[in-house]
């Protein structure tokens, strides 16, 4: 029997995890007896319920893998965390308790996987979300595969089902702050994309706020792609010509037409502010690597765990 292994991060979900699990085991029950569920649930330090509730289901079913983190990892390396717990002949790489990525489309997953895709990616295409966070998300895709090396379709993210040797292929990456669906697509294999209706959240209140999508959105970016610096390189080029061709034309004018009056004092300003901008714009890019090669120089674990629940060999 093929064992299907589910990630499901949380944080603070004490109105969504039981009905995720119960969700979740239904749709194998019904649509996938032949199949074994391996459920791991990934908490990110709750403070509510959500941990108490968690070892209630585990200690109903043994199936139920748990990790408790010390503190808030963040989504991406708890779940990744998670991923490396995993048993599974195939595993579902991030199915939140929210259940806004709809567990239903599993079984289709499933079979297209049995088929021969080693990769089975759920695709957002009808978001029911507002109508800024829209347009903002499609500003990001298109920005992020002009810029990058690697093709990210804009509405895929980690709802996907992997083969067990793409999951090898993706848990190989030694990244402090891992964009995983970047990474799912910078390994390859042969993949299928399936459209789905993201849902609104119905419980609880979401935790991926404007700050931290935009964390997330640098992090795609500045991991992968060395665009950002390419673009400082060459308009620190062209700005220098500029400048010179500036002073050159100034001192052609100034011996066509001399004046006695000051003259350039309004450029200077206005060059002065300029490339003042300029610099600090570079500078921020340039911190932006520096800070993520600082962060993954200095090592140490990608999440501290707090507690394992059914869990006894070391992650892979």
């Amino acid at each position: 029997m093929k064992t299907i292994s589910v990630v499901s991060p949380c944080y603070n979900e004490e109105d969504n995890v039981r009905q995720c699990y119960e969700t979740v085991r239904r749709i194998f029950a019904e649509e996938l007896p032949d199949y074994r569920l391996e459920h791991i649930f990934a908490d990110n330090a709750s403070t509510d319920r959500t941990p108490d509730i968690l070892r209630e289901i585990a200690a109903e079913d043994k199936s139920v893998k748990v990790v408790l983190n010390a503190r808030n990892f963040g989504v991406f390396r708890s779940s990744f965390n998670g991923l490396r717990y995993a048993t599974g002949d195939s595993v579902i790489v991030m199915l939140p308790v929210d259940l806004q990525d709809p567990p239903e489309m599993i079984p289709e997953f499933v079979r297209l996987w049995e088929s021969g895709y080693e990769v089975v990616a759920g695709a957002r295409n009808i978001r029911e979300e507002g109508f800024f966070l829209r347009i903002a998300r499609g500003i990001f895709y298109r920005t992020l595969n002009r810029l990058s090396d690697v093709r990210l379709e804009p509405s895929v993210g980690e709802f996907q089902l992997i083969d067990r040797k793409v999951l090898q292929a993706v848990l190989a990456h030694n990244d402090h702050y891992p964009y995983i669906r970047g990474i799912i697509a910078s390994c390859g294999f042969r993949r299928i994309i399936l459209p789905y209706t993201w849902r609104a959240r119905k419980r609880g209140l979401s935790k991926h706020n404007m700050s931290a999508l935009t964390d997330v959105a640098l992090n795609a970016i500045f991991a992968f792609s060395r665009a950002p610096m390419r673009f400082c390189t060459i308009a620190g080029l062209i700005i220098a010509t500029g400048c010179i061709l500036f002073a050159m034309l100034q001192l052609l004018l100034f011996f066509i037409a001399p004046s006695d009056a000051p003259r350039g004092t309004m450029t200077i300003i206005v060059s002065l502010f300029f490339l003042t901008g300029v610099q600090m714009l570079f500078i921020g890019m340039l911190g932006e690597y520096i800070t993520a090669i600082h962060n993954q120089v200095r090592g140490g674990p990608m999440v501290i765990e707090r507690d394992r629940i059914n869990i006894d060999a070391e992650p892979s």
